[in-house]
């Protein structure tokens, strides 16, 4: 079984509050206060999948990642999700991490990645220029909860694009509808926990999400 349930990786429109937006935010699309933008979107498959965005801030996707490999390192599965290729990444020793030029690094022994997070200059000797740094950074992320047809499975996380609005990364929160050892279940919403929490700390406005709505 996959945490990921009927999520589709399928890029949503850019709404902003009802107002069209280009790829990146500017000034005149601060957050009004108490709201964030959000959207649902019907999947090829006949799911929903609702997207509530955060402001694509430096400091903001820093402290997210900080927190999500140091202290639930082991709740969630992540990696690309494409229609074609899905990546199901778990964790079995918390990773070391590292912050440099913009990048994240997250180094997992045998391996690691580099996740670009904010501005990102490169050397003295070998500088990157303006518009392949803005293609690189993140230009928006959303956390997400995608419903299969008729309203049953699904899947809750959060997602990540650059600027060239290509995916960066997934990640796939406890799902009601897994077990921990990810085999099927009938739904424990109280596995929603996590997936709750990281959205009321970094959606202003936000409130606990439930079936009961």
């Amino acid at each position: 079984a996959t945490r990921s349930g009927t999520d589709s990786a399928a890029h949503p429109a850019s709404v902003w509050v009802g107002v069209v937006r280009s790829d990146h935010y500017t000034k005149e699309e601060e957050l009004i206060e108490g709201q964030y933008r959000n959207e649902t979107v019907e999947d090829s498959d006949g799911s929903h999948t609702t997207y509530e965005y955060l402001l694509p801030e430096e400091a903001a996707f820093k402290s997210f990642f900080y927190e999500m490999f140091q202290q639930h390192w082991g709740d969630m599965v992540f990696g690309p999700c494409l229609e074609g290729a899905v990546f199901e990444i778990q964790l079995t020793d918390p990773p070391q991490l590292g912050y440099l030029d913009g990048y994240l690094t997250v180094n997992l022994k045998d391996w690691h990645f580099h996740l670009c997070l904010g501005l990102h200059k490169g050397s003295k000797a070998n500088s990157t220029s303006d518009a392949l740094a803005q293609q690189r950074r993140p230009s928006k992320a959303a956390f997400f909860r995608s419903i299969g047809r008729g309203g049953r499975f699904g899947s809750w996380g959060f997602r990540l694009w650059n600027g060239a609005q290509e995916q960066m990364l997934t990640i796939f929160f406890p799902n009601p509808y897994l077990s921990e050892r990810m085999k099927p279940q009938k739904p424990d919403w109280s596995r929603l926990v996590l997936w709750n929490e990281m959205r009321c700390k970094y959606l202003p406005g936000a409130v606990a999400w439930s079936p009961e709505g």
